[in-house]
């Protein structure tokens, strides 16, 4: 799978993967071919006193010497762009496959999750991308070369490898296959620091005001302390890697020396011979070792692979069908035929039963208890959610044979929780509408009773927004959400409670303010507050996912039970006696 990832990554590059591995083949040969050289300087120079050998050769070697710095800076170069690019071109199909997720998916993997696999895992794909164009090519290479060259320097000494390349791979492999398992573990728990750390960040308003410090403070330690043991354990492991190479390369540096001394005693061979056949022993283990850390690497990568792949192969719940069309405009007529849902694993459904119509230039309101599937109703509509059965028609096209994009573009949504993006409150508004002028902002906002508090901040327009709206108050957020959605002209208004942080006053404000913008749009409205919704054309009232009441608020007041409770647990009885 992680090769399979990288190599598919790199298909489109194979020019410059070809040059990478021209570069590191030039390179290595040349390295292979300069023990042989220097050994003729000894033997045939130094030995025999042959000065002209000396520097002719002399002058080969830092030739290639040359030679070899440039390709290495060469095949260096390209194998960092290449590295980088394979990292990119994976973040991007995870953003985009993570951004096609409706919010089961996003809940199967974890917000943290999802961030670590985005980032930390990219990393190590592209690593070993980058490690394995500078090691994967040269190790095989050098190992196979620096034997064929040992060979024929004297082929008794040569039995030594078959002693030394199994006691280094054995001793090695031993601590790569422990490794596997604490990497894997690692990556899962980095996830639960990610997920700690997201939840205190987003609530530290509540952990302070319950004084829970102590206790969170402890929870990350805890958190942390487990990820910290494991990768100490990988740690100790890792250690163990460069010593016992090492010891190896020191012992077998001793038998060639020892061996070679005593070959060279008997004249079966030269002393240049002997240098140069310690050299390709040396080499041969650098390969080894250099493939061994590779092997390190290879593990924590495929675990990253892995987590990279369930991202990628996780196909979107809600997605466009095979017959989806595009429709230019939506008029906005809306009908729900005995629309059930039911989210994965819950035993009974959340909707049940549900159907209405709602048309163009009318309000429907819909309210009901705590749970009762208001919110889930309207994430049906832009298919923010996919219906478990039933049908929900727009303008007489079911939604699913509706391309997602021709769907929500007809739809502005103003969701339950006010978000912002980190930027001005004129990119924030222009979420609605790209290429809107700066009079078409105020317009928006003025509509959404948001010009004032705008216009009293530094810059106005460009006034800087954090992220998620972290510097302006929650009747703010949801004033300025308004008017993202107002800008956009929608065919269909979804308001998601999105009047609950404002006043009496600016309510009544705003909802006249909507009224003649929204006169050829439908417009459907969750409340808890019934001064919100009572004038609606007309009202649903849900009680346990089941459309038990439906109508304006006279006709729910003199029939719907439910309904009459609501009322009544807001308003005094004189109130509840004139709503009547």
């Amino acid at each position: 799978m992680l090769f399979r990832l990288i190599v598919r990554k790199l298909a489109p590059y194979k020019l410059p993967v070809a040059l990478i591995i021209a570069l590191q083949l030039a390179s290595t040969i040349g390295t292979l071919y300069l023990p042989t050289l220097n050994a003729d300087i000894i033997d045939d120079g130094v030995v025999n006193g042959n000065t002209g050998v000396i520097f002719s050769l002399g002058a080969w070697m830092l030739g290639i010497t040359a030679g070899q710095v440039l390709c290495a800076i060469g095949a260096t170069y390209l194998s960092a762009k290449m590295a980088m690019t394979v990292g990119r071109q994976v973040r991007t199909d995870l953003f985009t496959k993570v951004e096609s997720f409706s919010a089961q998916e996003v809940g199967v993997f974890g917000a943290p999750s999802l961030i670590t696999r985005t980032t930390n895992d990219v990393q190590q794909v592209q690593m070993l991308t980058l490690m394995g164009f500078t090691m994967m090519v040269t190790a095989p290479i050098m190992c196979v070369g620096g034997i064929v060259l040992a060979l024929q320097q004297d082929v008794p000494l040569s039995s030594l490898l078959l002693v030394i390349l199994p006691l280094l791979v054995v001793a090695i492999a031993l601590i790569v296959r422990r490794l596997v398992p604490l990497f894997r573990l690692g990556q899962k728990q980095l996830d639960r620091i990610n997920g700690v750390l997201r939840e205190q960040i987003m609530g530290i308003s509540v952990i302070r005001a319950f004084v829970r410090r102590d206790y969170e403070a402890e929870r990350f330690a805890a958190a942390n302390g487990e990820l910290t043991n494991t990768q100490l354990r990988a740690g100790r492991l890792l250690s163990l890697m460069f010593p016992t190479i090492f010891v190896v390369v020191n012992i077998a540096s001793v038998g060639v020396l020892w061996f070679g001394g005593q070959r060279i005693d008997s004249g079966g061979m030269q002393i240049g011979a002997l240098t140069a056949f310690l050299s390709y022993i040396m080499q041969i283990l650098m390969s080894v070792m250099m493939a061994m850390f590779m092997f390190m690497m290879i593990p924590r990568a495929a675990v990253s692979a892995e987590r990279i792949q369930a991202v990628l192969d996780t196909s979107p719940s809600v997605a466009d069908g095979a017959k989806a069309r595009d429709v230019p405009r939506l008029g906005g007529r809306l009908e729900f035929r005995e629309v059930e849902f039911t989210y994965p694993g819950a035993e009974a459904p959340v909707l049940s039963g549900l159907s209405f119509t709602a048309s163009p230039g009318t309000t429907t309101a819909i309210i009901g208890s705590t749970g009762s599937g208001k919110s889930t109703l309207l994430n049906l509509i832009p298919r923010l959610l996919d219906r478990s059965s039933g049908s929900i028609l727009v303008d007489g096209h079911d939604s699913h044979a509706l391309s997602l994009n021709s769907l929500r573009s007809a739809i502005g949504l103003v969701p339950q929780k006010a978000y912002l993006f980190s930027g001005t409150v004129a990119s924030n508004v222009r979420f609605g509408k790209a290429d809107a002028t700066d009079e078409e902002l105020w317009r928006a906002l003025d509509i959404a009773q948001a010009t004032d508090f705008v216009r009293s901040m530094p810059g106005g327009l460009d006034a800087p927004i954090g992220q998620g709206g972290s510097n302006v108050s929650g009747g703010q957020r949801q004033r300025l959400c308004i008017a993202r959605a107002v800008i956009s002209n929608p065919a269909i208004y979804l308001f998601d409670d999105s009047f609950s942080a404002l006043d009496f006053a600016t309510d009544a404000k705003l909802r006249a303010a909507l009224k003649p913008v929204t006169t050829e749009a439908t417009v459907l409205v969750v409340a808890q507050r019934v001064n919100t919704i009572m004038y609606a054309d007309s009202i649903l009232v849900l009680d346990e996912g089941r459309l038990v009441g439906q109508g304006t608020h006279q006709e729910l007041m003199a029939n719907c039970g439910t309904y009459q409770e609501i009322v009544t647990s807001q308003l005094t009885a004189s109130d509840a006696e004139q709503a009547a």
